[in-house]
């Protein structure tokens, strides 16, 4: 286990930063703390997604960085809808 804790990089250190955002943000969901209709919640994913693609830059992994891809764009979508909803009211 040490010799693991000692391979770990910085960008390793900033990806699980960001995994744990978008797990509490999904648990904060479920365990209705937060709803998804509201702003915290895109922003959480996509700041937790940003976190994990800088640790994918430095450790490359496709079917990761796709799913954090996409993560990014439906976040910047409900970001987009949440102002657009609240511009018309």
């Amino acid at each position: 286990m040490a010799a693991f804790l000692d391979s770990l990089t910085l960008a390793d250190a900033i990806g699980s930063f960001g995994a744990m955002i978008v797990v509490a943000a999904y648990f904060a969901t479920q365990m209705r703390m937060m709803n998804s209709d509201d702003l915290a919640f895109p922003i959480l994913n996509l700041a937790g997604s940003v976190l994990i693609v800088y640790s994918l830059l430095q450790n490359f992994n496709l079917a990761s960085m796709l799913i954090e891809c996409f993560w990014i764009v439906i976040s910047i979508i409900g970001i987009v809808q949440f102002i657009r909803l609240r511009r018309a009211n």
